[in-house]
């Protein structure tokens, strides 16, 4: 049986850039620390410093703010770290951001909650209002706010840049999760210049165990990784220099923006053949926002039916899917995402695309849909 994956928004096929790169790399025999002074010693630095320019030049940075990482959660928890350590201050935040986020700062410092509308998008005015219970519940304002680029289950895409904003304001950091939309959607970071951004190699196409913190010009936090003076001090640990090469070329595939728009445009039309597909079935809810979304994921609400058997009768069908956030599913809770927007959190489907989908994994999918959930309707009969 034909396999079909739509799961692309916990993470894509390696793109053939960035496979091609990490080959040549490899076929160098090359071996070696970056920090070391002998020729390959010297040889791995360029490569890495390469990698560095083409992720910089895709978010639109200087490569000197950008601090390679193991991925998007380690990102996230050394922005957490360092904010909150050199001012032990409670954070404000929306249950829709990531689980890294919510569980990073829940561990670090007190929470102050924002609320989201419907689609699950964060009005600035409730931020707003989020930094001034803060500063009437703990005496003084936000050590750190978030704000997620666009949300990793239903795809809306927040209004980062008036959230930035607001922060400046209040005269308070904030961090941006760009993890789902970096790759997907013009992401000009040196244009929002907040002070914090995390992003990943394996959404949009490169390795997974590599990402990158990117640091506001003039900003010091402490380190959450000791041991070393890598990453200009920002960061310990031998770097990964073959992931990062993968990472750069997968960056520099994505840095013209035609190729961006045009793969978005594919991925968009693909999404909204999907959401067609499931429009045939009763019950079925588009969640999030229908127009301001992210291109490449569509999350659905199916009535009558818990996610896990539309999961493996999909699975059973050759269909990927995924169901709620790609970290809350271990856990067999319902989605967090999906309770903040007062929404039914049991029963939602997350079809996401990427660059290596077909159209024949649409028609598979469509193929499939109504039978899947016609038969485990059937069952509760």
């Amino acid at each position: 049986m034909a396999r079909h994956y739509l799961d692309h928004a916990s993470t894509t096929p390696l793109r053939p850039e960035a496979r091609a790169a990490m080959q040549a790399w490899e076929a160098t025999g090359v071996t070696a620390d970056p920090g070391r002074v002998h020729t390959e010693g010297r040889m791995a630095r360029a490569a890495l410093e390469e990698a560095r320019e083409q992720v910089a030049g895709l978010v639109g940075v200087r490569p000197r703010q950008v601090v390679f990482t193991s991925g998007g959660t380690e990102s996230i928890n050394a922005a957490v770290w360092g904010v909150t350590r050199a001012d032990p201050g409670p954070v404000v935040l929306a249950a829709v951001e990531h689980s890294a986020v919510r569980d990073a700062s829940a561990r670090a410092a007190a929470v102050v909650n924002v609320i989201v509308d419907r689609v699950g998008r964060i009005d600035p005015a409730a931020m707003d209002d989020a930094v001034h219970r803060c500063r009437a519940e703990y005496g003084r304002g936000p050590s750190l706010l978030h704000c997620q680029w666009a949300n990793h289950e239903v795809g809306t895409v927040q209004p980062v840049d008036r959230i930035v904003e607001l922060a400046r304001r209040h005269g308070t950091l904030v961090h941006v999760d760009a993890v789902a939309a970096a790759g997907h959607l013009p992401t000009d970071l040196g244009a929002l210049d907040a002070d914090l951004v995390s992003i990943s190699a394996h959404k949009l196409g490169g390795p997974v165990g590599i990402g990158a913190m990117v640091v506001r010009r003039g900003l010091r936090i402490e380190p959450l990784l000791v041991g070393g003076e890598q990453e200009r001090a920002r960061r310990a640990g031998l770097e990964n220099v073959l992931g990062a090469i993968g990472f750069g070329a997968a960056a520099a595939r994505l840095s013209d923006p035609s190729t961006l728009a045009d793969e978005a445009a594919t991925a968009f039309d693909r999404t909204e053949r999907l959401s067609s597909a499931t429009r045939a079935v009763e019950g079925v809810t588009v969640f999030g926002d229908p127009d301001g979304r992210l291109p490449h994921l569509v999350c659905l609400g199916i009535d009558g039916v818990e996610a896990e058997p539309i999961l493996l009768g999909l699975d059973q069908a050759g269909i990927a899917a995924h169901s709620g956030s790609s970290c809350s599913s271990e856990t067999l809770e319902p989605s967090p995402v999906l309770e903040a927007m007062g929404v039914d959190a049991e029963r939602s489907l997350r079809l996401s695309v990427g660059w290596s989908t077909t159209d024949a994994d649409i028609d598979s999918f469509a193929a499939a849909f109504s039978g899947v959930v016609g038969g485990l309707r059937s069952l509760r009969r």
